[in-house]
């Protein structure tokens, strides 16, 4: 190459822009990523997100008067989250600026061990015991043929194809159903995946003692830290700003962004992308289309005509297979969506109620789920306070249905029809308790259409790589995207997919943190069947 030229691209190379289209976990990860392993400019590096905040699906807001509202938590452990926690052992904490995140977690659950003691109750409001996974010898048969089948054996089949009607009535599948939001007509490759990357967790789903919590909740906890640090090093961050198309050329054949087309406070803006410039794009979203509701009203109904970050994935797919399938994710609703709940309660009552009840203090317990619940309902308390601004007289707890159209138990209507009184009134008949104890709580419904959207039945092709081979500059980062052994619906699918994107688009040598195969631990391996035969 002449020399002139290559000092050109060298040039060019150190003053690189990325642009990155989404404000979630993955696109704040790919962000960090760029600056620590990268040596990229903070200042060369613009995150564009269509709402006021940042965050995605790990969001957080409210107050004491409005009521709190968190549309989901992601479950997390240290003994997984390689890459999360790689990222997070070098990001200050909120509280402290001398601690990591990361040092924050783990003493934080040094103090507050999980060990749930009412994982399972039952309509008469017993609590199950739980120490069997209560499979018989056909149940048993059917899980090691699910485990051991390959990803090509298994195909676009779902969980049923596999498991029989028995297998879904068992301690086991309601456990595993419910603390990772599986749906019996999800996808086999998944629920395999799961099996294999959670082995640890099946030796103790009983109690979820491998399950770590954050000091708040994550918006908290993990996306406010990382915005602040991100800042600090200059990143630009664009909100309100939509993002509508991309401009794409062909070179050498590649796909090359030159352009972005997008919408900013209601204007309509062309964003232009030099050659060596890099694109990552958060494509589709869990919690696109989301709508809460109130204590009088039910969350609205919507769908694809308001699903924006759908629409722009759909538009690039278009004739381009490489950059996936959408629809095999989204043209679903009904096996996608489900509804969770936020209550604020102005006194502790409730959470009196409830350490009685279970045996747990918040914070210690976990998932407490209603077995013979219409709407399979759940619900969780954390420590408190759960909000960073949350005042200690105001406590917090989340709760969801995985099958919300369905006629409650106690209230005549689906769950998605329900506002917050009729959720609290539903909870409080599944506990037995005297609904004045929640008279005065806020319960704030949402509705979530294809919160599991990613679980749904696919081939290997229909999700992008990160990176994906016909691609020069243009990089995929989310739950709709390809991580060999990795599983969808939780923060490390993200942050991995971020890591896999930069590293090959920046050419880094460091490689990417490995995956922690417990499955292959002989001592796991025989903790595990000892679990199955109990």
């Amino acid at each position: 190459m002449d020399t002139s030229v290559a000092n050109a691209l060298s040039l060019s190379r150190s003053d690189r822009r990325a642009h990155l289209i989404g404000g979630g976990i993955g696109s704040l990860a790919a962000a960090a990523f760029m600056i620590r392993d990268g040596n990229m400019q903070g200042s060369h590096i613009t995150i564009y997100e269509a709402l006021p905040v940042v965050g995605g699906s790990l969001d957080g807001a409210g107050n004491p008067a409005d009521g709190y509202r968190l549309r989901g938590g992601r479950m997390l452990t240290t003994d997984n989250y390689e890459c999360t926690w790689d990222l997070f052992k070098g990001i200050p904490s909120l509280n402290d600026p001398a601690t990591t995140v990361y040092q924050e977690t783990v003493a934080f659950n040094e103090k507050r061990r999980s060990h749930a003691m009412a994982r399972l109750v039952d309509k008469s409001r017993h609590i199950l015991d739980v120490k069997s996974m209560g499979f018989s010898m056909q149940d048993r048969l059917e899980l090691v043929k699910i485990f051991e089948a390959s990803e090509a054996e298994l195909g676009t089949s779902c969980i049923t194809d596999w498991l029989s009607p028995g297998f879904l009535e068992t301690p086991f599948w309601y456990m595993w159903q419910t603390t990772f939001a599986f749906q019996p007509w999800h996808s086999a490759v998944e629920f395999k995946r799961y099996l294999h990357r959670f082995m640890l967790e099946f030796t103790r789903i009983e109690t979820l003692a491998g399950v770590k919590r954050t000091v708040y909740n994550q918006n908290d906890s993990l996306v406010r830290p990382l915005v602040r640090w991100l800042k600090a090093q200059g990143v630009q961050f664009q909100s309100n700003c939509q993002v509508n198309d991309l401009e794409l050329t062909q070179e050498n054949g590649k796909h090359v962004v030159t352009a972005i087309k997008s919408t900013r406070d209601g204007k309509p803006e062309t964003i232009p992308v030099r050659n060596v410039d890099l694109v990552i794009l958060q494509n589709g979203s869990m919690t696109d289309a989301s709508s809460f509701g109130s204590m009088t009203q039910a969350p609205q109904k919507l769908g694809k005509a308001e699903s924006h970050s759908w629409a722009l994935w759909e538009t690039l797919a278009k004739d381009r297979p490489e950059f996936g399938v959408p629809s095999v994710f989204n043209s679903s609703i009904p096996e996608s969506y489900w509804l969770s709940f936020t209550v604020t309660l102005p006194d502790t009552a409730f959470f009196d109620a409830m350490q009685k009840f279970s045996g747990n203090e918040a914070g210690t317990g976990g998932l407490v789920t209603f077995k013979d619940s219409n709407w399979l309902m759940s619900i969780v308390l954390a420590h408190q306070p759960h909000f960073a601004d949350q005042p200690a007289s105001v406590q917090v707890f989340w709760g969801y249905g995985l099958h919300p159209d369905r006629i409650g138990n106690f209230v005549v209507k689906p769950m998605s029809d329900c506002t917050g009184a009729d959720i609290l009134q539903e909870l409080c008949g599944h506990l037995n308790f005297d609904p004045h104890i929640v008279q005065s709580a806020n319960c704030i419904p949402c509705r979530m259409p294809y919160i599991t959207s990613m679980f749904m039945p696919r081939s290997h092709t229909d999700r992008p790589l990160p990176v994906p081979e016909a691609s020069h500059n243009l990089a995929f980062v989310s739950q709709f995207v390809e991580v060999a052994d990795d599983v969808v619906f939780t923060v490390e699918y993200s942050v991995r997919a971020a890591m896999i994107a930069v590293y090959q688009l920046l050419d880094i040598q460091r490689p990417v943190v490995p995956i922690n195969r417990h499955d292959n631990s002989l001592t796991v391996d025989i903790q595990a069947v000892f679990k199955a035969l109990a």
